[in-house]
């Protein structure tokens, strides 16, 4: 509806001198407080500079600009600085609700990314150490904006970036070989290889583990064996959170494989000259930038996170020739992705302005402060998952006591991640946020779970309704406030995922579909449908509800449920 009230002030604004495109148009556009104030409003404050007249005299002549309104509209006024847009709610109604009925999966969709990629790198664990907490929120917040892109029209490879090199390993290995047992290898692979990497990591076995590092670097036969072998374990290991989290990846790469091309990244900066000598080591100043500096190779020759990342920045553009490139990695590696851009900047790599991070704050505990990650001090999704899922058992029994146990643990699931993810993309993801198990398994308030049971509540109508109604032919003889409000909360779906988009944002959808659900849950309450006068339109327009609410969580990653 706004980008059809944008045209028409468009054309008007166009009789006034006036040359807006419709997009800086849309901004302006608001929805007024009061029902007597119109659907739509247009303020016109911004314009008092450029036309030397007062706000109130411009709206009048845009009134006047604007002539007989097409027929979606009952009526424009003004009310002081203000055009307002009064919605013909009937027709608009009935137009939007087959529109959603028709498109269904597609509805929201706006296509402008046909033809173009974009890569989202995200959720990148760490091999051999447990799924944690830490790479739990970077996986969720990349697998919506991936989506999100992919509803736009954009082609999506989505990139997972395995921690699989470093002196770390040189580090797990040493530990491997002094405190490992290959029965408790076979049995429970992650956890004892993180056992025995806990073990080495101390200040006595720093200089041994270099020198394997250095063994792994060059390929050093036993050693790369035993790497690959933990490599491969670990992969194993992710690829069952992601089966369970409905998460598949196009490309499954590491640190290990941009080695090869380490090489080539140093020659290219030293043939840019940005490359110094410091100490043995070869390093990027950008302290100019404001930037600091950038080490690229150790004195001993090995390589760093930055020359690996470097190299698969080229090697991607070069495969995929993005449209973007998203990181989305933690805000503690804000400063590191400014150096990595600008490094590539430097190289002559005008692709590098399309690089973007998209930073994520922390889980902290419930006394708001940071998990530890010291000395094994860890939380992993393993054991978060065991409590979710258990709670959230326990709130579908106290409903459902009769339930079967295959049904159970079904439901279960589904509402668990549904609670852990929404939990997470409601909120703003450059914040913090305290991760509260127990509040995000609660079937009442904003919460993952609140949405299921609106979805199922809706669902609930549709097994009731006569396969004859299911046509959905209908006309409208009256609108309650509740219907038209829940109306205008379905039209703005496409504008919601646009923002979303824009501002790489999941929490814009998240809430949106809270705010939604809130509506249709107050339409229930109010407006009876099996049975009513107006039975066959509220039918169609729980069916909208449902498909709306089944697109915004998608781009969420939850998976809706017919009962709770």
């Amino acid at each position: 509806m706004k980008e059809m009230i944008a045209k028409i002030l468009k054309k008007a604004l166009k009789e006034l001198d006036i040359k807006l495109r419709e997009e800086e148009i849309e901004k302006f556009i608001e929805i007024p407080k009061s029902y007597e104030l119109g659907d739509y409003s247009f303020p016109c404050f911004f314009l008092s500079e450029k036309l030397k007249q007062e706000p109130k005299e411009i709206a009048l002549n845009l009134r006047k600009a604007i002539g007989t309104p097409p027929s979606y509209f009952e009526d424009v006024q003004t009310s002081g600085a203000y055009v307002n847009f009064f919605i013909n709610k009937k027709m608009f109604a009935k137009n939007l609700i087959q529109e959603i009925l028709r498109k269904k999966e597609d509805f929201g969709k706006i296509g402008f990314g046909k033809g173009k990629t974009i890569v989202v790198e995200f959720s990148s664990p760490n091999i051999a150490k447990p799924f944690g907490v830490g790479h739990l929120r970077s996986t969720i917040i990349g697998n919506s904006i991936a989506n999100i892109c992919e509803f736009e029209g954009f082609n999506v490879k989505r990139i997972d970036y395995l921690g699989d090199w470093g002196t770390q390993f040189g580090r797990l290995i040493l530990g491997y070989s002094k405190f490992g047992d290959q029965a408790k290898l076979e049995k429970t692979p992650i956890k004892h290889l993180y056992e025995v990497y806990i073990k080495a990591n101390k200040k006595e076995y720093e200089e041994e583990s270099r020198k394997y590092f250095q063994q792994l670097e060059s390929k050093e036969e036993k050693i790369f064996t035993l790497w690959k072998a933990f490599r491969e374990l670990s992969l194993k290991e992710f690829k069952k959170i992601y089966k369970l989290f409905g998460i598949k990846f196009d490309v499954y790469e590491g640190e290990a494989e941009q080695t090869r091309k380490a090489s080539d990244v140093i020659k290219k900066l030293k043939q840019k000259g940005i490359l110094k000598k410091s100490r043995g080591a070869l390093i990027v100043n950008l302290k100019k930038y404001g930037l600091g500096i950038v080490l690229i190779q150790k004195s001993d020759g090995t390589t760093l996170y930055a020359t690996r990342d470097l190299a698969a920045a080229i090697k991607r553009y070069n495969r995929y020739k993005f449209k973007k490139m998203i990181y989305e990695v933690g805000q503690e590696q804000k400063l590191y992705f400014k150096q990595l851009f600008k490094i590539l900047e430097l190289m002559g790599y005008e692709w590098a302005k399309n690089c973007i991070h998209v930073e994520h704050g922390l889980y902290l505990g419930k006394n708001k402060k940071k998990f530890s990650t010291r000395k094994g001090d860890i939380v992993f999704f393993e054991n978060i998952f065991k409590k979710t899922l258990s709670l959230a058992k326990r709130e579908i029994k106290e409903r459902f006591p009769k339930i079967p146990e295959k049904e159970l643990e079904k439901r279960a699931i589904k509402i668990s991640l549904a609670a852990i993810f929404y939990g997470d993309l409601k909120n703003k993801r450059t914040n913090n946020i305290v991760f509260d198990i127990k509040r995000f398994v609660s079937f009442e308030g904003n919460t993952g779970p609140y949405l299921l049971y609106s979805y199922a509540r809706a669902s609930s109508i549709s097994k009731k309704i006569n396969p004859e109604n299911k046509k959905f032919r209908f006309n409208i003889d009256k609108l309650e406030p509740q219907e038209i409000e829940l109306v205008k909360k379905l039209s703005q779906f496409p504008e919601v995922v646009l923002s979303a988009y824009i501002g790489l944002n999941p929490a814009t959808i998240a809430n949106y579909s809270y705010q939604l659900s809130q509506i249709f849950n107050e339409f229930y309450h109010a407006c009876p449908v099996i049975g009513s006068k107006e039975e066959v339109f509220r039918i169609a327009l729980v069916e909208a509800f449902r498909q709306v609410l089944k697109n915004s969580l998608a781009l969420l990653g939850i998976k809706t449920i017919e009962e709770m």
